[in-house]
């Protein structure tokens, strides 16, 4: 089964130092309320065939009574599929998606008749990285742009019609790629249906109906069930299950929470292959997502060193006050 690149790392929990966690402070991701997991959640949402993918984020809205949510990556109206939709104070994470990549299921169809060999071949040539012109009808400006095409693998093919599935870096066109595929195999093609089945690590397994939605919000109001909300939106959290992590300890976030860099003393554990510059996610001892980061360290130099910074948040998702300081008594924090 073909894989999208951050699928096929494996990273490994390396401790810096043993700790545990106050449960009187903070709590864990799966025991927040409903009220609470509405206002900072994520909803993966079976987008319909009409709707604009912005219509269908002001349609969460509205079902959960929500001043704001965000959808991470459009679809054409007429594409159906995975449209990752952050709630309340979660619409900052939708970002953290984009590096992440995408997959699509979808029909092409050819305009004359071609041998497999030649449709297989064709295909196989935008596999890697490709030039690909912005479609005229697109939101942004129209311009040659590199994107990658981590696979592109043919399903079936019957007549004229080519069942595939793509794994694409975020901004590829299918649409276009389908007609420049058209064009190289030969006699011209377009894409004829398209459903996307993964947006990061969300995927179909995920996915809930507006109708769904709907209905479990009825439940939860008319006769106090919580189950079906519980199942259908989930913490934010999952929104960065694709990122490298570094957990710190409860005394560090309170000032990670009020905008401090991180400094290696505060870190408990984390992953393996942390490189500088790239995007963390830092997590408390209970998995709740404090802030996004930029990595200032190796996880090799985390884990040797003593002093200094090892990441710099740049997004804050947890509000202050959650967790409290302990006096310092030493000068860790140089």
């Amino acid at each position: 089964m073909s894989l999208l690149p951050f699928e096929k790392v494996h990273r490994e929990i390396l401790v810096k130092c043993e700790a545990e966690t106050d449960p009187a402070q903070g709590c864990y991701p799966d025991k927040r309320s409903i009220p609470d997991l509405i206002q900072q959640g994520i909803l993966v949402l079976n987008k319909p065939k009409g709707p604009s993918s912005h219509q269908c984020s002001d349609f969460v809205q509205n079902i959960l009574g929500l001043d704001k949510a965000g959808h991470g990556g459009t679809l054409d109206p007429a594409v159906t599929g995975v449209l990752p939709t952050a709630l309340g104070n979660a619409t900052r994470i939708v970002q953290a998606l984009l590096p992440a990549g995408k997959e699509y299921v979808g029909i092409m169809h050819l305009h004359k008749d071609v041998s497999e060999d030649q449709v297989r071949a064709g295909c196989q040539q935008f596999v890697g990285r490709i030039l690909q012109m912005v479609p005229r009808k697109a939101a942004v400006k129209r311009q040659e742009r590199e994107r990658s095409i981590y696979y592109f693998d043919i399903l079936e093919i019957i007549d004229k019609d080519v069942l595939f599935v793509a794994g694409v870096e975020a901004g590829t066109y299918i649409r276009k790629l389908c007609h420049d595929m058209g064009q190289i195999i030969g006699g011209g093609g377009h894409m004829a249906e398209l459903i996307r089945t993964k947006a990061g690590p969300f995927n179909h397994n995920n996915w809930v109906t507006l109708q769904e939605l709907e209905d479990a919000v009825w439940y939860y109001k008319q006769e106090g069930k919580e189950e079906l909300l519980r199942k259908y939106i989930l913490p934010v959290e999952v929104g960065c299950q694709h990122l490298a992590k570094i957990w710190v300890l409860d005394s560090t976030v309170a000032s990670l929470c009020n905008g401090a860099p991180l400094h290696l003393p505060g870190i408990a554990k984390i992953d393996s292959g942390i490189e500088p510059g790239m995007v963390v996610a830092i997590m408390s001892l209970k998995g709740e997502l404090v802030a996004l980061a930029i990595a200032a360290l190796t996880s090799e130099q985390i884990m040797s060193e003593k002093k200094g910074v090892a990441a710099r948040p740049h997004k804050v998702f947890m509000k202050a006050g959650i967790y409290k300081t302990e006096p310092r008594t030493d000068n860790r924090w140089e």
